[in-house]
Formats: C-alpha cells, structure tokens, sequence
C-alpha cells in the first residue's frame, strides 16, 4: 500500500474542487441543463446536446422531475414569466442515433449550471 501525505490528498482534493467548478469534471452520474439564446443544451460527461427552444426562453430555473429522459423544469421566459415546461430527451437521442437506453441509464439528476 502506497503511503500519501496529507498534503497531497488536500493538493488533489483542490485540484478536484478546482476542475469542476471550471466544467473541466462532471459527476458521472449527474447531467447539465441550461441555454444559450435560442439553444437547450443538455450536458453529460462528453456529451454536449443543443437543440432549439423558443427566442423568447430567459433561462432555466429549476429541475422539478428528472425521470430517464423525461425532464420537468421551471423556465423563466421574456413576457410570460415562470412557467413549468416539459422536455423529452428520448426523441432527440435517437433523432441523434444514440441509444437512449445506455446513454440515460447512469444519469441519477440533473441540475442546472451556467457558466
């Protein structure tokens, strides 16, 4: 058994915390939800899923229900406000040729993150 200091544990639990609060390493079992204008962007460890959404989609607030593609969110949007909306992950994968069942089956949350 390889003896570690202290110091190098607290040095790569920095480097850890560092990367991903930079994007640079994502939880395995977590994906991203945000948008970029009239783009949905949908992140998971490599993947990276734009889609159109309507020009007048603010941002997303909140994560309701993550149910194996199947995502329910609070989304801000110009005029209207708050609203809850729904969005199917399934079609888009294949519309990809991804296999949504691999692709989904280790994903356990999504959140949302902006840069």
């Amino acid at each position: 058994m390889i003896q570690t200091s202290k110091k190098y544990e607290l040095t790569a639990s920095l480097l850890r915390l560092y990367l991903y609060k930079k994007g640079a390493f994502m939880e395995r079992d977590t994906a991203y939800l945000s948008n970029d204008k009239e783009y949905t962007i949908f992140s998971y460890c490599d993947y990276v899923i734009r889609f159109r959404t309507p020009s007048n989609l603010e941002k997303y607030i909140e994560v309701l229900t993550w149910d194996n593609g199947y995502l329910e969110v609070t989304a801000r949007y110009k005029d209207i406000g708050e609203i809850e909306e729904y969005i199917d992950l399934v079609p888009i994968l294949r519309n990809l040729y991804i296999d949504e069942k691999e692709f989904l089956k280790p994903i356990r949350s999504v959140s949302i993150r902006y840069a």
